[in-house]
């Protein structure tokens, strides 16, 4: 009995303390803020306000300097005596321009972008309000400086500074999103993602592999989801918001819910999303190439091309989807914090429409059916951060999740009566341990990562005439992907102007396939296939202020991507008469990086920042003629195709700029533009070197707007350069059915344009509508290596009810 009193006595003590609320609010609509973050070194303490604009402040008891931002507000310094001295009430004015934005997507932990040598783009929840995206691609190529590939409506697929796919990582509330079957091709997963239920997404650009490891070469887009929000008085908390919107250009129906309810100890977030999108409509001034003149039926047991009535109309390209998402937050005092996170995430089957569109010889299509089948993703998490000054760490975060990840393709060749199936499943675990540690002028950021993927695949057909089954081999081996690692990441505050920041990586991997199902189907001679191997990577960079209006950064990085399974057992016919087949002595591809930015504020109305880079890709994995067991040749799909696998054959270069300004003007307008070059180099298999495929187009952003009161306004103009035939690589001059005809009959991607406007207006307090139209000038267009032709005219209509 004495132990057990004991016992609740020690529980009582560890969930008790006097909490010290503070309170922030906008000087002049004296309005709470919502999502201001608190920093302060010494004690190195943390904390955001809630919906209501309160944080808990007592971990910040005693501090000279605590560091007060919000995105669009002038950064405020405050000791804890002065706060306490204001009545724990402070006041917040909206800025004109600043450097000093808070960010986490750099690193694990939280720190001013002015720290961090890398470039960093934010895309806000307010930036989100207003457009709108419909998908997570569509709010990346929103910021203007991420250009978004699209083979299907259901899809998206990043390029960042010449590259894409498996070279680029997302992270979702810290946790890697890329599976061991992220492929070289353009990928989708990023759409998973609810943008409704994002509160900020982070981009990094060049490699982030020192803390993230494998596959963080071009950058790294880091997603954070809603947070539960605790209350921080003896009532209850509950806020939320519903959303309704409509899109003409695709008939998009979108309806979505959050609800969020915190106490003092415990909060709770519940997010449901539900979308459903027609075929895609495009525009109408364009090239006539991207007209969709046809479609296939099948009537009669008989495959027949169908006219299509309205040619602008994208046959078939709808789908549907759903999110969910449920969070429970338990943060019993200041020092501990406690997460557990749980994502769903379901397409419905859906088209892929670049290879709908292809045809035959002799003018039929190629394909009947090619379908991806539903699109599931799933992921539980759970995050616990200790704050307790010692002399291993402040701050230790520890993440643990399991994610599942379901992909199928569905294909019948046109008049074929064999339909294929490959469904793909893959658990992923993963365990993140991070520590923060200050001392004096130095800051050590450090930690370990364990990775496990397990990957499933079948292959499977039927004849659609008779229902009997045909045997095919499956699209990948039996596997295991896992990924050792640990990370160091050192900064000196050499003074108020000069940081310099050191990390260092070290990652070994493991895979280990079995590929006894496939030896009936292809002539192997092995079974069984194990590839181990490691990377020790680096980096260097400063940061110098000299002023308050300059930043100057150089950084000096390289990253690495560890071969998957799908770069080293994937089976998969890339075209006809083509195939791809395994290759167990693949290593690992790194890229070395450097990169200079200027950034310069003029007054307090114009800011121009420009970042110059260059990379080096070396030992990179690409596709190259192969031989099985001596044959160059072998039977797949039915038909004799030549033997192409992955290898470390080649070496690329990517160099550009990226160039920005922002213009404060009177009477709350402003104007804000991107621009970004980009120029690749790949050395192909005949040692000649041609243009890069994931490097897209001069590409950027110009937008105006105006914000008075209620109202928030702007006008702006998308913009992407031409690409040549001559400038094409060769695997994109081989997809004439995706390019327009230059003069010469040669495919090419146009230069294009849109004009687009969005308004948001606040009726009530807790009532907006948000409206506009995308594509005024009903531009026909398809962005650079796009199946799919982007919308034509679009009007839009949103409304948002907060509670």
């Amino acid at each position: 009995m004495k132990k057990n009193f004991m016992l609740w006595l020690l529980i009582g003590w560890v969930c008790t303390g006097h909490a010290q609320i503070v309170t922030i609010k906008d000087n002049k609509t004296n309005q709470p803020i919502e999502s201001v973050t608190l920093m302060s070194a010494n004690p190195n303490a943390f904390a955001t306000t809630n919906a209501e604009g309160q944080a808990n402040i007592s971990a910040f008891k005693g501090a000279s300097e605590i560091v007060i931002r919000n995105l669009g507000y002038k950064t405020e310094t405050k000791s804890y005596a002065e706060i306490e001295k204001l009545n724990f009430e402070i006041t917040l004015t909206i800025a004109n321009t600043q450097f000093d934005e808070l960010v986490v997507s750099a690193t694990r932990w939280s720190q001013p972008s002015k720290n961090v040598p890398s470039k960093i783009v934010i895309i806000s929840a307010k930036d989100m309000a207003l457009q709108q995206p419909q998908t997570a691609a569509d709010l990346l190529g929103s910021s203007g400086e991420v250009f978004i590939q699209k083979s299907q409506q259901g899809g998206g697929s990043p390029m960042i500074r010449g590259f894409a796919t498996n070279r680029l990582l997302y992270t979702i509330d810290g946790v890697r999103m890329n599976s061991a079957i992220f492929r070289a091709g353009n990928i989708q997963q990023v759409i998973s993602l609810d943008p409704l239920a994002i509160e900020n997404t982070e981009v990094l650009f060049g490699p982030g592999s020192i803390v993230y490891g494998s596959d963080a070469i071009g950058g790294v887009m880091s997603f954070r989801t809603l947070t539960p929000q605790l209350s921080l008085t003896d009532k209850s908390l509950v806020t939320g918001k519903a959303v309704s919107r409509y899109s003409s250009a695709n008939n998009e129906i979108t309806n979505h819910f959050d609800v969020n309810v915190g106490w003092k100890k415990w909060a709770s977030v519940t997010s449901i999303t539900h979308s459903k999108f027609g075929d895609l409509r495009m525009g109408k001034n364009g090239p006539d190439e991207y007209l969709k003149s046809f479609y296939v039926q099948r009537m009669d047991s008989v495959d027949r091309v169908v006219e299509n009535a309205d040619p602008r109309v994208q046959n078939p390209s709808g789908y549907s989807q759903m999110n969910m998402m449920q969070k429970i937050r338990f943060a019993p005092n200041h020092k501990w914090d406690m997460q557990y996170g749980f994502h769903y995430s379901a397409t419905s089957e859906y088209s892929r429409y670049d290879r709908l569109i292809e045809k035959q010889g002799n003018g039929l299509p190629a394909s009947a059916v090619w379908n991806y089948g539903p699109q599931i993703w799933m992921m539980n998490n759970l995050t616990v951060t200790h704050n307790q000054s010692n002399k291993l760490y402040d701050r230790v975060t520890l993440r643990l999740a399991q994610q599942y990840f379901e992909e199928s393709r569905i294909d019948r060749k046109f008049n074929n009566q064999r339909l294929r199936t490959n469904l793909e499943k893959v658990q992923a675990y993963s365990t993140n341990l991070d520590f923060e540690k200050y001392a004096g002028k130095h800051r050590f950021y450090y930690g370990a990562e364990y990775v496990l993927n397990e990957v499933t695949s079948k292959g499977s057909a039927v004849d659609i005439s008779n229902g009997n089954a045909i045997p095919v081999p499956d699209r990948y081996p039996a596997s295991e992907w896992s990924s050792y690692a640990a990370y160091l990441n050192y900064q000196f505050i050499a003074s108020q102007k000069l940081l310099v920041q050191v990390g260092a990586r070290y990652n070994a991997f493991n895979i280990q396939s079995d590929f006894t199902r496939h030896l009936e189907f292809f002539p192997f001679d092995f079974t069984t296939s194990s590839v181990k191997n490691s990377s020790t990577i680096g980096s260097i960079g400063l940061v110098y202020t000299p002023t308050e209006t300059w930043k100057i950064s150089l950084n000096g990085s390289s990253g690495f991507r560890a071969p998957n399974v799908d770069d080293m057992g994937k089976i998969f016919d890339f075209v006809s008469g083509e195939v791809i087949v395994p290759n167990t002595s693949l290593n690992a591809e790194y890229a070395y990086n450097s990169e200079l930015n200027v950034s310069k504020i003029f007054g307090n109305w114009l800011k121009l920042d420009v970042t110059g880079f260059y990379t080096y890709l070396d030992h990179a994995m690409v596709r190259r003629p192969f031989q099985v067991n001596g044959q160059d040749s072998i039977v797949y799909n039915t038909q004799m195709s030549k033997v192409y696998a992955i290898q470390n054959a080649a070496y690329g270069t990517v160099y550009g700029f990226n160039m920005g300004v922002e213009v404060k003007l009177a009477s709350g307008f402003s104007l804000y533009s991107r621009y970004n070059y980009q120029l690749g180099r790949e050395e192909m298999d005949n040692k000649e070197v041609s243009p890069s495929r994931h490097a897209a187009p001069a590409f950027g952003m110009t937008r105006l707007s105006y914000q008075k009161d209620k109202l928030s306004m702007q006008c702006n103009v998308m913009y992407s350069a031409e690409v040549s035939y001559d400038k094409l690589n060769p695997e994109e001059q081989s997809k004439p059915t995706i390019y327009a005809k230059d003069a010469k009959g040669n495919p090419y991607s146009p230069s294009w344009y849109t004009l687009n406007f969005k308004f948001m207006y606040q009726f009530h307090q807790h009532i907006a509508v948000t409206a506009g139209v995308e594509n005024i000038t009903d531009q026909r267009y398809r962005p650079y290596s796009s199946g799919l032709v982007a919308p034509g005219r679009n009007f839009m209509l949103s409304l948002r009810a907060n509670f």
